[in-house]
């Protein structure tokens, strides 16, 4: 038998605001094996602090008897002018402490994050992913997504060992 979440879904607060940058912190080890261009730590993705209080921009978390457990955010983002939408959602943040994966608690957020877009009026709904990052893909997809485009670069001589 499959272990469910028995935790809730919920807006991010300020008051959580700790803890989401610790799972910020835990979202950029887990990517540094995949991009060698990152820079030195301290490093850090987004302004959390300016998220949580932007009526444009939903950050759920998952909650099991008042620990955060899980995070994802859906932003606005305008997109390329030769495209068929001006403007789409764009999924991320997405962060699950290690002994809760597998219990569906970030299909529960994307399901919540593509809610909160399409009432929003998004028709289009992105987000990236290393192209390494197996498990990732694999969760994605899992929920809906398809790959869409890859992005390529050349390595820096440093890279080539």
């Amino acid at each position: 038998m499959t272990q469910k979440f028995a935790g809730i879904i919920r807006d991010a607060r300020p008051l959580d605001l700790p803890e989401l940058l610790d799972f910020e912190q835990e979202i950029i080890r887990a990517e540094r094996p995949f991009d060698p261009t990152l820079g030195e730590d301290p490093l850090s993705y987004y302004d959390l602090r300016e998220m949580v209080e932007d009526t444009n921009t939903c950050i759920l978390v998952a909650e099991d008897s008042g620990t955060l457990v899980a995070s994802g955010y859906a932003i606005s983002k305008k997109a390329r002018h030769y495209l068929d939408h001006e403007n789409y959602a764009y999924l991320g943040f997405m962060y699950t402490r290690p002994e809760y994966r597998g219990l569906g608690i970030n299909a529960l957020i994307v399901k919540e994050l593509v809610k909160w877009s399409q009432e929003k009026g998004f028709n289009e709904i992105r987000l990236t992913v290393y192209e390494e990052n197996m498990p990732a893909i694999k969760a994605y997809e899992k929920v809906g997504f398809k790959k869409h485009l890859v992005e390529m670069r050349i390595p820096r001589p440093s890279e080539n060992q």
